[in-house]
């Protein structure tokens, strides 16, 4: 430190160096991402009876699953009406990471009868080879007659008889039969890493907003009442005043 090294030859031992110390800490981040993985690998198996017993509690909560995409911000911008009708009948959602956490996961949504579709169970799985390669695949939707959500139009009407202020986006349900970039697939991964480990958080996020609009609610009529104190403070010391003048020009007539 301080100087340069000046002939050729010395930059390129220098050079030669600085590549053994950087091969050691490659060795060191490969040794770290096998132990990660291996504590990765262990408590995925012990979260998952928590995850069973949630999602049993979750069942006892009609529309959970439709509200929580409604209220996350990157799934809803994906959602059309009629997706958010057929989400209706959306009664579980399962993510499961395989074993060795490394090769995918796949999501299984549960529905209930519905007039869509066929289908009691939808799912998507995403796999990595050992080579790095992604792919994904998914169940075949067999909709009812009609009732193909990937072939209506781009805009509807909705029950107020009214057009959405916007285009209507591509159905939720394109999501099952694209397979195009399964390396960056962002529904999959917000699914699997933002709404699957805590999806109460977007559940609740309306009562929330309430809460916060309440709130606000009472600063004004706080805010209100204050203002009326004040202006029936201004008004007594008015009257106080003009009470004092009164006095001051009957003392001036005894006179």
């Amino acid at each position: 430190v301080g100087f340069y090294l000046r002939s050729e030859k010395e930059q390129q031992e220098a050079i030669e160096h600085i590549d053994e110390v950087q091969n050691e800490i490659d060795r060191l981040n490969e040794q770290a991402s096998e132990e990660i993985l291996k504590v990765e690998q262990k408590y995925n198996k012990l979260r998952q009876p928590f995850f069973q017993k949630r999602s049993e509690l979750i069942a006892k909560i009609p529309n959970f699953w439709v509200t929580t995409f409604v209220n996350h911000p990157q799934v809803s911008a994906l959602l059309g009406e009629e997706d958010e009708e057929a989400l209706h009948y959306l009664s579980r959602v399962e993510v499961t990471e395989f074993e060795d956490i490394k090769s995918g996961y796949r999501i299984d949504f549960y529905f209930d009868e519905n007039p869509y579709f066929e289908n009691k169970v939808l799912s998507k799985e995403f796999h990595l080879n050992e080579s790095g390669d992604p792919s994904s695949k998914s169940t075949e939707i067999k909709w009812k007659s009609g009732k193909d959500l990937t072939k209506r139009s781009s805009q509807t009407q909705n029950k107020a008889g009214r057009k959405r202020q916007h285009e209507e986006p591509e159905s939720f349900f394109t999501w099952f039969t694209d397979h195009a970039d399964a390396g960056a697939d962002e529904l999959g991964e917000v699914i699997k890493d933002d709404i699957w480990p805590n999806p109460l958080q977007y559940y609740l996020v309306p009562d929330m907003e309430d809460e916060e609009g309440e709130g606000e609610e009472d600063e004004e009529d706080e805010e209100g009442l204050e203002d009326i104190d004040e202006e029936g403070d201004e008004d007594g010391e008015e009257d106080e005043e003009d009470d004092g003048e009164d006095g001051e020009d009957d003392e001036g007539e005894d006179d």
